[in-house]
C-alpha cells in the first residue's frame, strides 16, 4: 500500500513542484486532479487542472511518467469530480465530453484508474436518477474498458449546501445503489472508497467494506467531525449542512484503526490518498501542507 495526495489544493502550482513536495514529504503516490485546464469549476477543491487532458500527447505522456519515476512517485488515479446526470443537457455534455478525455489521458499515462462521480440530479430521486444514470453511463463504461481504465466512483452524497439540496449531487452513496452500479457494469467500474461520507450517514463501516471491499480500486483518506452543538441546533434534516465537518485524518470520527484492519482482510492493497477539504488548514500553501503532514504521521503506520 503506498500513501499519497489528491493535487487539488495546490491549484497555483505546477505539478513538478507539487511532485517534489510530495517526494520530499515521504509520500508515494498522487492522484492528479484533472479538471478542463480552461474553465474549472467554482466550488472548494475543484477546477485544478495539474494535467491539460486536451493536449495530451503520448510524447507529454512520457515526459510527465518520467519526470514521476524520477521522484519515485506513482500516480494512484486521475481525479475528476463533475456531474454527469446534472439537470441541463449541455452540461452533461460538456463534462461527459470532458470525462472521456480523461480516460484516453489515463490510457497514455499508463494510469488504471479514473475517479469521478456517478452525478444526480437533485431535483430527481434516488430511482429517477438511476434510471437516467442507465441510459448515460454504458457509452462511458465502453470507453474505459475499450481503454483498459477502470472508472471509479466515490461514495460521496454530494449534500453540503442549498444548491444541492435536497436530493444531492451524486447517488452512488448507499449500499442500496452500490449494488445496483456493480450488477449492471460488473468488473468494469469500481468504487473510490472514502470513509468520511459514512460516518454522517450513519453507515457500518466494517460492514460497507466487508460486502464491497473486492471492488474498492482506489481510496481516500478524509475525516470528517459531527459537531454536536450545529446537529443539536440544525438537526438531522439538514443533511450535514451546519454539523458536516471535514477534517484531515485523525481529527474526527472516522475509525481509522477500524478502516485499515477491513480493508487489508478484505484484500485492499493500493495507494491510500490524503483528501485536503479541513478548512483549519487552508488560507496558504504553507497551511495546506501542514495539514497532509498531519495526516501522513497519523496514517503511517498503517500504511506500509
Amino acid at each position: 500500500m503506498k500513501l499519497g495526495l489528491l493535487t487539488a489544493p495546490f491549484a497555483d502550482t505546477d505539478l513538478e513542484d507539487v511532485v517534489s513536495w510530495t517526494a520530499s514529504a515521504g509520500f508515494e503516490a498522487l492522484e492528479i486532479a484533472c479538471w478542463p485546464a480552461a474553465s474549472g469549476e467554482t466550488r472548494r477543491y475543484a477546477g485544478t487542472s495539474h494535467i491539460d487532458v486536451d493536449g495530451l500527447t503520448d510524447a507529454k505522456a512520457n515526459e510527465i511518467g518520467d519526470m514521476l519515476a524520477s521522484k519515485g512517485i506513482v500516480i494512484s488515479g486521475l481525479g475528476y469530480y463533475p456531474n454527469p446526470l446534472h439537470s441541463d443537457a449541455e452540461h452533461r455534455e460538456q463534462v461527459i465530453g470532458h470525462l472521456n478525455k480523461v480516460i484516453a489521458a489515463a490510457a497514455r499515462l499508463k494510469v488504471p484508474v479514473v475517479n469521478t462521480f456517478l452525478g444526480g440530479d437533485r431535483r430527481l430521486n434516488v430511482d429517477e436518477n438511476w434510471d437516467r444514470a442507465r441510459k448515460i453511463f454504458p457509452d462511458i463504461v465502453a470507453t474505459a474498458r475499450d481503454n483498459g481504465v477502470t472508472l471509479a466512483f466515490e461514495n460521496c452524497p454530494m449534500i453540503f449546501s442549498y444548491d444541492e439540496w435536497p436530493g444531492g449531487h451524486n447517488i452512488a452513496y448507499s449500499p442500496r445503489i452500490w449494488r445496483r452500479i456493480l450488477e449492471e457494469w460488473g468488473e468494469d467500474v469500481g468504487m473510490n472508497y472514502d470513509p468520511s461520507h459514512l460516518v454522517w450517514q450513519m453507515i457500518d463501516q466494517g460492514r460497507f467494506i466487508r460486502e464491497f471491499g473486492s471492488r474498492i480500486v482506489h481510496a481516500h483518506a478524509k475525516d470528517l467531525m459531527i459537531d454536536r452543538d450545529g446537529l443539536y441546533e440544525n438537526g438531522i434534516m439538514s443533511v450535514g449542512m451546519g454539523w458536516q465537518i471535514p477534517r484531515m485524518p485523525g481529527l474526527g470520527d472516522v475509525g481509522w484503526s477500524e478502516m485499515f484492519s477491513a480493508l487489508y482482510r478484505a484484500g485492499y492493497d493500493g495507494a491510500m490518498i490524503i483528501e485536503h477539504e479541513d478548512r483549519d488548514f487552508e488560507g496558504s500553501d504553507a497551511l495546506v501542507k501542514r495539514g497532509f503532514l498531519l495526516a501522513r504521521d497519523l496514517l503511517r503506520p498503517w500504511v506500509k
